[in-house]
């Protein structure tokens, strides 16, 4: 039995239970990020539907003809029809639909992770009367994590492609600049591909992983790339051995291209210095019916990549590729390789790097600025009839040695609100030219193209 005078005692006792127990379920909350108001639970699985409503235009001082994805590698000379034109072009191509499934069992967490948009293959009369855009996919993988290590296996962002935090496979921890051109940035090492992934977390600051990804015979013609010269030519024996940017899955596979990867942060929350460094390995074959022989090459490439934040809301950025047979890492501007008229296979040498800029002065307003370039190493022989390979002297205009793009850009939220998602226009001005091994008599030496973006899209919570 209580004595009536103990009764205020335990009343305040159990106040302050209260109170502190109201405390930790308040921490507890900070603690774990909120759950999307659109997420729903279906047995032991939590859905959480994504993605984003996008309308974007476009303006280019010459006609580029690729939609609201830049092909860098092909800006048309002045000299040309499609150099005097200008052009115009809105989409709403780039709207985005994801899909997170995720779980927990025995200690082991996992997620499926699948992302689209409509920028997929195209009919012939796409802009005719109903703009009929095609779904594609962009990533879908599943990921394990068991204590320190995480197994990652499908289709995502490479393990070469520089990240914004950690070893994250998410697309908003990777790093492909703000630009509003769907193309990105030149200079940006960049594949979506399938893989198995296997990353082990040795603290939540550094991380080091391995991948093995699909791999390709590349000689260029992808997004309006040139194309290296086979021996034989385009009918040679050469030809249905290697990739030119259409043969879909025709060239045959040889080995998977390997990627190892290291990062390190300062912080776990992306907020300080991030540096990492990457290698890729790669092998290439082709068999010659001339001598019934064939030849094998080992390609291989470096890249560093970092931001760092050095003021409140201002992030710098830079990342850096170098190698011999990764040039379709560079968004397949650069071959990989080339075949000589012995039918050796020599692997191309090519660079790129961005160096940029984040500002987000308030809640409001993110300024951004970059530059970018790649740069591709001549490659070719001279010994037959004819000329093979790349950057051959006398070859054509549309054979690149260097790309480069400056862009500034401002992205401005209206509003943004964790019950209703977040509205921002997204604009971007760039420049970008192209220089070629070989320029004809009386040809411009350059190939030069500004462009503008508006872009309004409207982010679901």
């Amino acid at each position: 039995m209580v004595r009536p005078h103990t009764l205020p005692v335990f009343r305040r006792r159990w106040a302050v239970l209260a109170l502190l127990a109201a405390a930790a379920g308040a921490a507890s909350a900070q603690a774990k990020p909120a759950a999307s108001p659109l997420s729903f639970q279906i047995g032991g699985l939590q859905f959480a539907p994504g993605g984003f409503l996008d309308f974007s235009t476009v303006f280019r001082s010459t006609a580029v003809g690729s939609g609201i994805g830049t092909n860098f590698a092909a800006i048309p000379y002045s000299n040309t029809v499609a150099g005097r034109l200008t052009e115009l072009r809105e989409s709403a191509q780039f709207s985005r639909l994801t899909l997170k499934v995720s779980g927990h069992r025995g200690g082991t967490d996992f997620f499926a992770n699948v992302e689209t948009d409509f920028l997929g293959n195209q009919p012939a009369n796409v802009a005719v009367s109903s703009n009929s855009d095609t779904l594609r996919l962009r990533v879908y993988f599943l990921d394990i994590r068991h204590g320190a290590w995480e197994v990652l296996a499908g289709q995502d962002w490479s393990l070469l492609q520089p990240n914004r935090v950690g070893l994250s496979p998410m697309t908003a921890d990777v790093y492909f600049s703000v630009n509003a051109d769907t193309n990105f940035q030149v200079g940006l090492a960049v594949v979506r591909q399938p893989q198995f992934r296997l990353v082990y977390h040795a603290s939540p600051r550094f991380a080091a992983g391995i991948s093995v990804e699909n791999g390709e015979p590349y000689i260029g013609g992808s997004a309006g790339a040139p194309q290296a010269t086979l021996p034989g030519g385009a009918g040679g024996p050469f030809a249905g051995q290697v990739d030119n940017g259409s043969s879909n899955f025709s060239a045959p596979g040889f080995t998977p291209d390997v990627i190892a990867k290291a990062a390190y942060d300062s912080r776990a929350d992306g907020n300080g210095l991030h540096l990492e460094v990457a290698a890729l390995g790669s092998t290439f074959r082709a068999f010659n019916p001339a001598t019934n022989l064939t030849d094998h090459a080992t390609g291989g490439g470096l890249s560093l990549n970092g931001n760092v934040v050095v003021a409140p809301g201002l992030r710098l950025l830079a990342s850096s590729f170098w190698g011999d047979g990764g040039g379709r890492y560079l968004f397949g501007m650069a071959p990989d390789l080339v075949i000589r008229n012995n039918g050796q296979v020599s692997p191309v040498r090519a660079s790129g790097g961005i160096a940029g800029l984040e500002y987000q002065v308030n809640p409001g307003y993110l300024f951004y600025s970059y530059y970018g370039g790649v740069y591709i190493h001549p490659n070719f022989d001279l010994t037959g009839a004819t000329p093979v390979g790349y950057g051959y002297p006398g070859s054509s205009g549309a054979i690149n040695r260097s790309i480069q793009e400056f862009t500034v850009g401002v992205v401005h939220t209206f509003w943004k609100s964790a019950n209703y998602g977040v509205l921002q226009l997204i604009t971007q001005a760039a420049y970008l030219t192209r220089s070629p091994y070989g320029v004809a008599a009386g040809a411009p030496k350059n190939a030069h193209a500004g462009m503008g973006y508006v872009d309004l899209r409207y982010t679901l919570p």
